[in-house]
């Protein structure tokens, strides 16, 4: 139940990402929906399932947009990954924390894109990078992550009572 909810809301915030929301630009910054479902899906799930979630992510970032195909993919998938960290250590009822690590991550994301993308290839101007592009992203993806986080904490905490619940009528 959980794999489809995931690949749901997947597809879900791969579409309004690359649709509603590049309509609703704020100074040419698009959110990033998909850090948001990637680092929770991590943090509320596994490690294993957010580092399933950020490949997928990643790879219809790749086909739709990227240049060379498993950049993304694995960006999306050490987020995913990194943010199963702190399951044992997230408190359900806890708002602060997650929203600060979706944050953290879109910063660490932002600075791997700047480092694969533009560094390599010479473009020093990190600064204007850094002010112009990845923090307005961060904000942007920080205030959006205020509204779709409570909902994708609902949606796995009744996956999970459902799952409790037929436990414990087999067991």
């Amino acid at each position: 139940m959980r794999e489809i909810a995931s690949a749901l809301l997947l597809i879900i915030g791969f579409l309004l990402q690359s649709t509603l929301f590049s309509q609703f630009t704020i100074g040419g910054i698009v959110p990033n929906i998909l850090i948001i479902i990637v680092a929770s899906i991590g943090f509320l799930v596994s490690r294993r399932s957010g580092m399933l979630t950020g490949f997928f992510a990643g790879l219809l970032v790749d086909i739709f947009f990227g240049s060379v195909l498993g950049i993304y993919s694995l960006f999306y998938m050490y987020i995913g990954y990194l943010n199963g960290f702190f399951k044992k250590i997230l408190y359900s009822g806890d708002f602060k924390l997650p929203i600060m690590l979706i944050a953290i991550s879109n910063l660490v994301y932002g600075h791997c894109c700047y480092f694969v993308f533009f560094l390599i290839k010479g473009d020093f101007n990190y600064s204007y990078y850094l002010v112009s592009i990845i923090l307005p992203e961060v904000i942007y993806t920080t205030v959006l992550a205020c509204i779709f986080y409570p909902f994708i904490n609902y949606i796995f905490k009744k996956i999970a009572k459902r799952e409790e619940r037929f436990e414990d009528t087999i067991g």
